[in-house]
């Protein structure tokens, strides 16, 4: 029997969870006494931009994910570069990372500085803005470990060849996962994640004129979508064009019918190893729910940082 919907995103508290019983420090109520309106203040925050800017959510599970996956859940994408040191951020991958996103962590950041000082980690802040943001588009609430620390650290030189890129031939996608301890399966999971987001067309348009896996009146629409780039690079359409705004299998039913957005996309349809588990997820959303929840059960190499390997940052943006 396949578990229950409110499982879905356990992926998430994987992301920001992994610990070693020896090390860990953390728990679900770490702020009950410290900060008590620590949640209230995410919510609150969270409620306010994302009524503001509906595309908050997505543009901060993508900043989530790529926080996490190239060395842990510890806020080092957060911070920015100096003169002395290119950081995460400032990376050619994440230089799309939505400003919205990072705009919601400083705006939480700064309200829980003023209400328990130097107490709250901008790593929990953005696993739990991301939790909230996420139940807010319809995912279901789950519970995040919280009390990990911010990291020291933060080098641009860390991302390359550790995050996908829409570009890159399925099979090196399934390699880099696998170096980080996932299967096929946990992959064609975590890619559900496009089931809301957006994609810039310097991600695919170049695609449009010759790649046949695309539905050609999709194509058609895609290249007058993107006639103005790169005039204006800003330009962007839906990853999920049927439900962009919800959490569900949609993402995967488009595969098969030629809509999906990205080159990755088709990879994951077009390759025999991938496809069975698209085909699966496609037919059966708890099969999907379960297998997103499963992919991160076993979390197996997001480290996140507690005690002395971290900090608590007076700003997000800057080491103390």
């Amino acid at each position: 029997m396949a578990m229950p919907k409110e499982q879905f995103f356990l992926i998430l508290i994987s992301f920001s969870s992994l610990i070693y019983p020896s090390q860990s420090r953390l728990s679900y109520d770490y702020y009950s006494k410290s900060c008590p309106n620590f949640n209230k203040i995410i919510q609150e925050t969270v409620t306010t931009k994302q009524i503001t800017s509906p595309s908050t959510a997505a543009g901060t599970l993508r900043l989530f994910f790529h926080d996490c996956l190239p060395n842990g859940c510890d806020a080092s994408i957060l911070i920015s570069s100096t003169p002395f040191n290119s950081a995460e951020r400032d990376a050619d991958i994440n230089l799309s990372l939505p400003g919205d996103a990072f705009d919601l962590v400083t705006r939480a950041k700064t309200a829980l500085e003023l209400s328990c000082p130097n107490t709250v980690s901008c790593a929990d802040i953005l696993a739990t803005a991301t939790r909230d943001l996420v139940t807010m588009v319809g995912g279901p609430y789950y519970n995040v470990l919280l009390g990990r620390k911010d990291y020291r650290i933060s080098k641009s030189s860390y991302v390359e060849g550790n995050l996908p890129r829409p570009t890159m031939p399925m099979s090196k996608i399934i390699s880099l996962f696998a170096a980080k301890g996932f299967s096929v399966q946990e992959m064609v999971a975590l890619s559900g994640a496009h089931t809301i987001g957006f994609s810039h067309c310097k991600e695919f348009k170049s695609y449009l004129y010759n790649d046949t896996h695309y539905n050609q009146r999709f194509a058609q629409a895609l290249r007058n979508a993107c006639a103005d780039y790169p005039k204006n690079p800003t330009l962007s359409v839906f990853n999920d064009i049927m439900t962009p705004n919800n959490f569900d299998n949609v993402y995967f039913d488009n595969l098969g019918k030629g809509l999906g957005l990205l080159e990755s996309d088709h990879g994951l349809y077009n390759n025999p190893i991938t496809n069975p588990f698209v085909q699966i997820y496609a037919k059966d959303e708890k099969k999907f729910l379960s297998g997103f929840c499963k992919s991160h059960g076993e979390a197996k190499c997001l480290w996140i940082k507690t005690g002395r390997r971290g900090e608590i940052r007076r700003r997000c943006d800057a080491i103390n």
